[in-house]
C-alpha cells in the first residue's frame, strides 16, 4: 500500500452496511476472531463471482488464456526452486513489554515514503531515528527478525514430506508449462490463467479486507519469445490513455497513451503495456471510476525477487492508494529456476526458415548402452534426457555409476556411461529457448474494497423514500454487471393478487439466470432504500394496472427514472441493461 490522497468515505457507515447486509464479516467471531481472515457472505460471494466472471471474459475469452485449476498445497521443492523459501519474508519486531509482533515497515508508513523498500539496516535506523514505540502499549520494540510469510504443513503421515500453502497461484502454471505448451500445439505466445486462493502468514494484518492471510487471486502468466519484436495484439490498447507514476519521478503522475509510453521508454515493452491496458479496462468494466485508478512503477528496491519490472494498478481508497493488481515482468526467472530444480527442460522452440549457427550444449543417450539395460524404458529415457539441463547432472556423470531419471511417475536408474554431453556448433532450423513471462496478478478482495468504496455515497434523503429517519440515505452504485442482485421485485400492496403476479415475475427472471430479490415488507420507499443500499440497479413494481395491461414499472437506481414495460419483455430488457450496456433512457 502506498500513502497518498485518501478517498473521503464514511468507512464505518459503509462497513456497517457491508456486514449487516451480508457482504463480508470477520471470520471466527464467536471465538473472538483471528486477524486477517474474513468470510464472504451471500452478497459478497455473488459480488466476487461477478468480478471473476468479468475477469474471465477479459482474459480467458478475449485474451485466449488457457484456464487451469491447480492444488493450493505445493511440496517444499517447488518453493526452494522458486526462491520463496529464501526470499519471501518480511521484517518483524516484537514489543518487549506486551509481546505483540508488528511488521516493521508498517510502523513507518506515516513517517517514511515507501518503507517496504528499506532493508533491515535501514528499517532499524528509521525506527530509532523516529523513536517508534509499540502502538498498543507504548513499550520498547525488540530487534528485527526475518519472518517467512508462507504457511507450512506436511503431506502424509509424519514430518518427512514438508509442504507449503501457495502464496501465489503462479508456480503450478510454471510447473505445467510443458503440458500446456503441447496442449497449445506448441504455438507461441500464449497465456495461462488461474483463479483461486493464496495464503500469506501476514505478521500483523490490521487493514480489514486490504491485508488478508487467506485471499482470492486471479492470475495470468503470458509466455512469449523475448527476441520477437512484434506484438500485433498491442493495437487493441495502443491509443488508450492511462495515468502513470514512473519510478524515475515517483512524486508526479503523468498521463500517456500506452503506445507513446512504450516509445518514450517509460514502459519497457509492448507486451507489458498491452496487459496494463487490458487491466485498466477491466478495472473500468467492473465499475471503478477512471479518476480513482493509476499505475505506479515499483522502485528497484521494492521489486519482488523474481521481477525485472513491475507496475501496480492502484485504486484510491480511504486507506490511501492501494495496490490491487501487480503486472510483473518475471522474464525467464521461474522457468529457469524450475528447470534447474527439477532437471526438466521447460522450453519452447524457435523456428527458422533459413538455418542459423548456434552453440550447442545438450544431453544425449547412447542407445547401444541404454537399450540392453533399460529395455522398454530406453526410448522414454532418451526423450527425457533431450529436455534436461546438462549442468544439472554434469558432476554426477563423473562420480556416479547410475543417474536417477524420472520417467512418468517412476524413477529409472540410468547407467552414466550411456549419457554424454554434446557441445559444439551446428546449423539449426529450430532451437529451444526459455520463454519470458508477463504476469498480471489480481487481488480480488482488494478490488472489491476499491469498487465498493468508490461507488458508495450518502445523501440527505431519497426523493422516493418516505423514511424520515435522521440517518443519511446510503447508496452503493454498483454497475449492473457486478451488482450481486440485479433487480428487486415488489408488489405495490400485499393484496388484490399483486404478490402472486410479482412472484411469477420473480421466478420468470430467475429462470433466465438473473439474481432477483422479491420484497413485500414495508412501504415501497423503504423497499427501494434496501435495494439501493446493496447496489441493486433496478427495481420492478407490480401495481393494479399490471392486472389490466400486463405492464410493470422499472425504476433505475442512480437517476430514479421510471419506465413502463410489458412483463413478457422484461427478461430481454434486463439482460440488455445488464450485459449489453443498453442505456436505461432508451427504454422510454
Amino acid at each position: 500500500m502506498v500513502e497518498g490522497p485518501s478517498r473521503e468515505v464514511d468507512r464505518r457507515g459503509l462497513h456497517s452496511i457491508l456486514k449487516r447486509r451480508g457482504f463480508f464479516w470477520p471470520s471466527f467471531e464467536i471465538y473472538g476472531g483471528v486477524a486477517g481472515f474474513f468470510d464472504l457472505g451471500p452478497l459478497g460471494s455473488l459480488l466476487k463471482d461477478n468480478i471473476e466472471r468479468i475477469w474471465k471474459q477479459r482474459f480467458v475469452v478475449e485474451e485466449e488464456f488457457l484456464l487451469v485449476d491447480c492444488p493450493s498445497i505445493n511440496p517444499e521443492a517447488v518453493f526452494k526452486a522458486s526462491g520463496h523459501l529464501e526470499k519471501f519474508s518480511d521484517h518483524l519486531t516484537r514489543c518487549q513489554d506486551c509481546g505483540v509482533p508488528f511488521r516493521a515497515d508498517h510502523l513507518l508508513e506515516s513517517l517514511v515514503k515507501n518503507p517496504d523498500t528499506l532493508d533491515k539496516e535501514e528499517l532499524e535506523e528509521a525506527l530509532t531515528q523516529y523513536g517508534v514505540a509499540c502502538p498498543d502499549c507504548g513499550g520498547k520494540l525488540g530487534p528485527l527478525e526475518e519472518f517467512n510469510l508462507m504457511f507450512s504443513t506436511h503431506i502424509g503421515p509424519g514430518n518427512e514430506k514438508r509442504a507449503y500453502l501457495r502464496p501465489e497461484t503462479a508456480q503450478s502454471i510454471f510447473l505445467d508449462f510443458n503440458s500446456l505448451y503441447r496442449f497449445n500445439r506448441e504455438r507461441m505466445p500464449f497465456g495461462v490463467a488461474q483463479i483461486g486462493r493464496g495464503y500469506r502468514n501476514e505478521i500483523s494484518p490490521r487493514q480489514g479486507m486490504i491485508r488478508l492471510r487467506e485471499f482470492h487471486m486471479a492470475e495470468g502468466e503470458f509466455f512469449y519469445d523475448p527476441e520477437e519484436d512484434t506484438f500485433p495484439r498491442f493495437e487493441r490498447y495502443r491509443d488508450k490513455e492511462v495515468p502513470l507514476v514512473p519510478n524515475t519521478d515517483p512524486e508526479r503522475t503523468i498521463s500517456r497513451e500506452l503506445g507513446s509510453a512504450v516509445s518514450e521508454g517509460i514502459i519497457s515493452s509492448r507486451v507489458m503495456a498491452h496487459f496494463m491496458g487490458a487491466t485498466f479496462s477491466f478495472a473500468e468494466d467492473i465499475g471503478i471510476p477512471k479518476e480513482a485508478i493509476r499505475f505506479r512503477q515499483h522502485e528497484a528496491s521494492e521489486m519482488a525477487h523474481y521481477a525485472m519490472d513491475c507496475w501496480d494498478l492502484e485504486v484510491s481508497t480511504s486507506w490511501g492508494w492501494v495496490e490491487t493488481v501487480g503486472i510483473a515482468d518475471r522474464s525467464a526467472y521461474d522457468l529457469s529456476q524450475h528447470s534447474k530444480g527439477s532437471g526438466s527442460q521447460l522450453t519452447a522452440d524457435r523456428k527458422f526458415e533459413i538455418p542459423v549457427e548456434r552453440v550447442i550444449n545438450r544431453l544425449e543417450g547412447d542407445m547401444k548402452v541404454l537399450g540392453p539395460v533399460l529395455r522398454s524404458d530406453a526410448g522414454a529415457v532418451m526423450e527425457v534426457l533431450s529436455r534436461m539441463d546438462p549442468e544439472f547432472i554434469s558432476s554426477a556423470l563423473e562420480t556416479s555409476e547410475t543417474i536417477p531419471i524420472t520417467v512418468g511417475d517412476r524413477t529409472v536408474e540410468v547407467p552414466s556411461n550411456g549419457i554424454r554431453i554434446v557441445k559444439g556448433t551446428e546449423k539449426v532450423h529450430r532451437e529451444s529457448y526459455i520463454p519470458s513471462v508477463i504476469e498480471p496478478s489480481f487481488g480480488i478482495d482488494r478490488l472489491m474494497v476499491g469498487l465498493l468504496e468508490n461507488n458508495y455515497r450518502e445523501q440527505a434523503a431519497s426523493p422516493l423514500s418516505d423514511d424520515e429517519s435522521e440517518e443519511p440515505y446510503r447508496v452503493i452504485s454498483l454497475p449492473p454487471g457486478t451488482a450481486p442482485i440485479k433487480a428487486g421485485v415488489f408488489p405495490l400492496v400485499n393484496k388484490d393478487g399483486l404478490p402472486k403476479i410479482a412472484s411469477e415475475i420473480d421466478l420468470k427472471l430467475k429462470r433466465e439466470g438473473l439474481v432477483t430479490y422479491m420484497d413485500t415488507s414495508g412501504s415501497i420507499g423503504r423497499r427501494y432504500a434496501r435495494m439501493d443500499e446493496v447496489g441493486t440497479p433496478f427495481c420492478i413494481t407490480v401495481d393494479h394496472d399490471t392486472k389490466k395491461d400486463r405492464t410493470v414499472t422499472i425504476r433505475e437506481r442512480d437517476t430514479g427514472a421510471q419506465v413502463r414495460v410489458g412483463i413478457d419483455d422484461l427478461p430481454e430488457l434486463l439482460n440488455g441493461l445488464i450485459h449489453e450496456r443498453v442505456a436505461f433512457s432508451s427504454l422510454g
